[in-house]
């Protein structure tokens, strides 16, 4: 006998006790009981609880559309279920002859009445233990478990298609799946794929053909964690991964680098924790929510941002298109903040998208993006550092994501070029002009039209003051090597850093008397790097023009 019988038969007869003796009726009834708990033990001595496995694993292979083996199984009463030491489900043939599903022990819960008196086997529960499960995505969007349905298996088995919907009304109480491990592969990656550890999934009252509500928790590579917790189907039978969902959902630590979500070598990367809801209707998903961003880079080998930034957003995702809509992205910015909005196609590269976007802000504190300009890694001439003023842009970013193109008007208002001195970079003659600016260079505006490539960067229709110097306007690249190749014109007429004799010396350089230097402005050439630009006048570019004037003063005459 058990020590669970003799410890309830222990019980029974304390509780029949009275004043230390057993009257005959309740000996009888305590002793009919304790019959009952001995035989009710003794039943799986004469139970082979193997006899039910090719019943059952029939019953799991028509459900699922997947031939389903189990290992050995045992019965235990006392938890009202069939235990087996081993489980493997097949994966659809098309994309694997590995099994989608193994495991070395699962729980099934049955109800005991029907498999004591008439030796039938009803599911009433699944529990799994450590599964590794094995999910596949095609080039064409569909993945390995799309097709896990009873209506997928009717011909296979010899089921008529009735009988397999009828199934499909079948329900389990619960389903739980305890510490898997799942495999996600890309038939496109060549082999490639991601872990995600201590899976651990919920589903109750499951049924393919109703609502059911469920609970998801598992680890995100690189110390990441994921929460989902929402309702599933009814479950599309032609397609599971197309199956109504609506879930709140919470990420911590997420790693879109490490999770395979972006490539490591396009330099976009960060830790994100976001908090979501969405809602799938079989063919878009609709979701909006928080992402805060932590050690963003932008470009590859820029430093980390320091501080987080917060994304606000509304979007939409076409599943079987794999691609979608950015309502709005809004990331605040001190008192502004920048808005990103616009499409997306991710299609069979994952890691490279297509993107078509707008960013833009208007007066942002140049104080308060400094983190983002880490991000970028954008450089500024001597390591110096933007303080106060203004920034607008409206900016166009599009391509793919190893290949952007990026486009658009920038503005800067009453700004400072803290740690670089213009007037120390300026060389040769022109270094006589007289203009110093001292160990900050004051920006009164700066317009600009950029175009950043992976080539470098191109920029025109550039129009800045800058007190020390004046108004300065042209265009100029810099190369991805960071070579630095601008022509300027200056225009001195409004310049409050250049004396009397440097305003004579550039009207001599400019092949004119002061009045027109002033008025006309003097050619200057940038080179160098961005950390150390160097500024000459151009003289070529005034030889040039003054060949032009002589070219169009001939033609007048004729």
């Amino acid at each position: 006998m058990s020590s669970y019988t003799s410890r309830l038969i222990g019980w029974l007869k304390y509780s029949c006790l009275q004043g230390g003796t057993l009257k005959l009726p309740t000996k009888i009834l305590l002793a009919f009981i304790g019959l009952l708990v001995v035989a009710v033990a003794l039943i799986p001595l004469f139970v082979n609880a193997n006899t039910f496995r090719p019943g059952i694993e029939r019953q799991l292979t028509i459900i699922l559309g997947r031939s389903v083996k189990l290992g050995d199984l045992s019965l235990s009463l006392f938890s009202g279920s069939l235990i087996a030491k081993e489980l493997r489900i097949s994966d659809d043939p098309e994309f694997s002859a590995a099994p989608f599903l193994t495991a070395n022990g699962v729980r099934i819960g049955i109800w005991l009445r029907p498999l004591i008196v008439s030796h039938q086997v009803r599911i009433r529960s699944f529990q799994v233990e450590s599964p590794q499960i094995h999910v596949i995505r095609a080039a064409n969007g569909r993945w390995n478990f799309s097709s896990i349905s009873p209506l997928a298996s009717y011909a296979a088995t010899g089921i008529s298609k009735d009988t397999a919907r009828e199934l499909s009304y079948l329900s389990v109480d619960r389903i739980v799946i305890q510490d898997g491990r799942a495999e996600i592969a890309s038939l496109t990656d060549h082999g490639q794929s991601h872990v995600y550890e201590h899976v651990d999934l919920t589903v109750r009252n499951f049924s393919f053909a109703s609502q059911f509500p469920f609970a998801l928790k598992m680890n995100l590579p690189a110390d990441g964690a994921l929460t989902v917790v929402g309702h599933g189907g009814p479950i599309n039978q032609n397609d599971v991964a197309t199956s109504p969902t609506d879930a709140q959902i919470s990420a911590n630590h997420f790693d879109p680098v490490a999770s395979g979500f972006l490539d490591p070598n396009a330099g976009l990367s960060f830790l994100a924790d976001a908090d979501i809801y969405a809602a799938f209707d079989g063919q878009k998903l609709v979701s909006r929510g928080m992402v805060r961003l932590q050690n963003l880079k932008l470009r590859k080998g820029a430093p980390v941002a320091r501080k987080t930034l917060d994304f606000y957003y509304d979007g939409a995702h076409r599943l079987k298109e794999n691609d979608g809509l950015i309502k709005d992205a809004s990331a605040k910015i001190g008192h502004g903040a920048i808005h990103v909005s616009g499409a997306y196609s991710i299609g069979v590269d994952v890691a490279n998208p297509l993107l078509n976007l707008k960013l833009a802000a208007q007066n942002l504190h140049i104080d308060d993006i400094q983190p983002l300009m880490t991000a970028a890694a954008i450089r500024l001439p001597n390591g110096s550092a933007l303080k106060g003023g203004r920034l607008s842009m409206n900016l166009g970013i599009t391509g793919r994501l190893k290949s952007l193109v990026i486009n658009g008007p920038i503005a800067l208002d009453n700004t400072q070029l803290v740690g670089f001195d213009i007037g120390s970079k300026i060389h040769g003659i022109a270094a006589r002009s007289g203009v110093k600016t001292g160990a900050t260079t004051d920006f009164e505006k700066l317009r600009v039209n950029v175009l950043i490539t992976n080539a470098g960067v191109s920029a025109d229709e550039i129009d800045a003051v800058i007190p020390a110097m004046g108004e300065l306007t042209g265009s100029g690249t810099v190369s991805a090597a960071d070579q630095l190749d601008f022509n300027l014109i200056v225009k001195v007429a409004s310049a409050k850093g250049i004396g009397k004799i440097g305003v004579s010396l550039l009207a001599k350089l400019n092949g004119s008397d002061k009045a027109s230097a002033k008025d006309y402005g003097v050619p200057l050439r940038v080179i160098g790097t961005p950390d150390n630009p160097y500024i000459t006048a151009d003289v070529g570019g005034v030889f040039h023009r003054k060949i032009k004037a002589i070219a169009s003063a001939f033609r007048k005459k004729q």
